[in-house]
């Protein structure tokens, strides 16, 4: 049996009393077009995502197609697609199994202290891959290679499907899964049946984002001595004044990303669920664990002390016997400053980016819809250097006086992380009725004062998470500001990385606390948000 869209109910079922019915929604009818207020300025945001790409297409074409696809079918390629692709398959099928299991334990069982443990599991997202990588490095040599980046990029990147499946577990009727149970499927069915297909679309785009993260990472790969094309790019890049190789790897990266952006828009569906009003909606009823307690408090524990409390503990070493610990308050409070003023004005930029492209992705179909949101992905699987010269590029040439300052530090910081804002945005618009926006049409407002005082007001919590989750992953981001930073300007991250690159772990350590620490706020309010 198949929960119906009205509640779980056979078809011709009454709905309960006083419970209005819950409506599967798929967004505006294929042949509405968006309106211009978002037309326009997705449009805008999908040609600034795409501008690496105009880059690439100069550098990887300079010396001629045939040099370039040489380059593309060479064996060395060929090994690091193969190796790429499979630590990213690994990452997003553990982050799948720790994200989905941690959100249902959390949310939808009895577990002892389960606000506490909501808001626990997303402190990871503070925790930097290179610093994860380091952490486990410096303790466990051997980790060393793939085993090692797959760890440290799986306990890093498993919030980003812990939290989109979490809310949508908590915005999920129970009533049709209580009509499930009423007719006879255990819990097990129950969930595969009626609760999984509603959780597909979250869990998907999470795994979007964490294979585009693994993709697009270059800091734990490059402690663990895995090559991946990120890592052979930045080499490439440092190696030779020849851009040409490292652009036509750019291009397989691109590639690649188009393809897992298809890939996730067919596994999600169309599909939203949405109340079409309050009726007497009331969370679910935990499900008792029962002799699974232990172990399930076990398994929150044991990936907490992996995720926060082992990279913590081993920059607490390093900081109390590192001689090399040099505490300049001064240099420290400048970075500081710097990275929350730069991660700031990227999150809203970003943000202010991704509004119009989520709603139309969320609200509209059609090939038009698809191809602005897969314009939006373009830049993030591209390496963090890749991104930063085609933005030099474009400023040498047509504005110069952004060269050098903070504004192109920004912009990139837009580039590379506008599918996390669009992502979220799409899931928060998806999740409000759209029933509302067809009243206040038939009303007479305008489409700029429907999204004003309808769609943005229904969406804004989850908007704010994805600028939450966006500020985070600006203050973390190296390759680009290691570029794009003025002469001068320092970020935790930046001075980090100059510390470890140069073995004075321990002058980096006060850097590293810090990163962490401040990036733990904003995830720490994003759990608190989410329970």
């Amino acid at each position: 049996m198949t929960a119906s869209a009205s509640g779980g109910r056979p078809a011709g079922a009454p709905a309960p009393a006083g419970r209005r019915p819950v409506r599967k929604t798929d967004g505006a009818p294929a042949g509405r077009r968006p309106p211009l207020v978002l037309l326009v300025p997705a449009c805008v945001a999908a040609l600034f995502a795409l501008l690496p790409l105009g880059y690439l297409a100069v550098r990887a074409f300079e010396r001629g197609p045939r040099y370039a696809w040489d380059v593309v079918g060479d064996e060395r390629t060929l090994q690091l697609l193969a190796r790429s692709l499979s630590l990213t398959a690994v990452v997003v099928a553990a982050c799948l199994v720790l994200g989905v299991s941690l959100a249902w334990l959390t949310v939808r069982t009895a577990l002892p202290g389960a606000r506490a443990w909501s808001v626990l599991v997303t402190l990871p997202l503070a925790v930097p891959s290179y610093v994860a990588a380091f952490a486990w490095l410096a303790s466990a040599p051997r980790t060393a290679g793939f085993a090692g980046a797959a760890l440290a990029l799986t306990l890093v990147s498993f919030p980003y499907v812990h939290l989109p499946v979490a809310a949508a577990l908590r915005g999920i009727d129970p009533a049709q899964e209580e009509a499930a149970r009423s007719l006879g499927h255990g819990p097990l069915r129950t969930f595969l049946r009626v609760t999984l297909p509603q959780l597909r679309p979250a869990a998907a785009g999470g795994a979007l984002l964490v294979a585009l993260y693994v993709l697009s990472d270059f800091g734990a790969v490059s402690l663990m001595r895995y090559d991946t094309f990120t890592r052979a790019i930045h080499t490439s890049y440092r190696a030779s004044f020849d851009r040409t190789p490292a652009a036509a790897l750019s291009v397989v990266l691109v590639v690649m990303t188009v393809a897992l952006v298809a890939a996730e828009t067919r596994t999600r569906g169309r599909a939203g669920h949405a109340r079409t009003g309050a009726g007497t909606a009331r969370p679910a009823v935990p499900v008792p664990l029962g002799r699974w307690r232990v172990p399930a408090l076990a398994w929150c524990t044991t990936l907490v002390a992996a995720a926060v409390a082992f990279p913590l503990g081993t920059l607490g070493y390093w900081l109390a016997v590192g001689n090399s610990a040099t505490w300049d308050a001064g240099a420290l409070g400048e970075a500081a400053w710097t990275t929350l003023g730069v991660a700031a004005a990227g999150a809203a930029l970003t943000t202010l980016l991704a509004l119009p492209v989520g709603v139309i992705a969320a609200r509209h179909r059609g090939r038009g819809a698809r191809l602005l949101e897969q314009a939006a992905y373009a830049g993030h699987a591209l390496p963090g250097i890749t991104v930063a010269l085609s933005l030099v590029f474009f400023a040498v040439r047509y504005a110069y006086p952004l060269y050098q300052q903070l504004p192109l530090l920004i912009g990139a910081y837009a580039v590379l992380f506008l599918p996390v804002a669009v992502a979220a945005t799409r899931a928060a618009v998806l999740q409000a009725p759209p029933v509302l926006e067809d009243v206040a049409r038939s009303l007479g407002r305008s489409p700029l004062r429907v999204l004003r005082e309808v769609t943005v007001p229904l969406a804004a919590p989850g908007v704010a998470a994805g600028a939450a989750l966006t500020f985070v992953v600006c203050m973390k981001e190296l390759p680009a500001t290691l570029l794009l930073r003025p002469t001068g300007v320092d970020t935790l991250a930046t001075r980090l990385w100059t510390e470890t690159g140069s073995g004075s772990f321990a002058a980096a350590a006060p850097y590293a606390a810090a990163l962490i620490l401040l990036a733990a706020v904003p995830s720490y309010l994003l759990g608190r948000h989410r329970t």
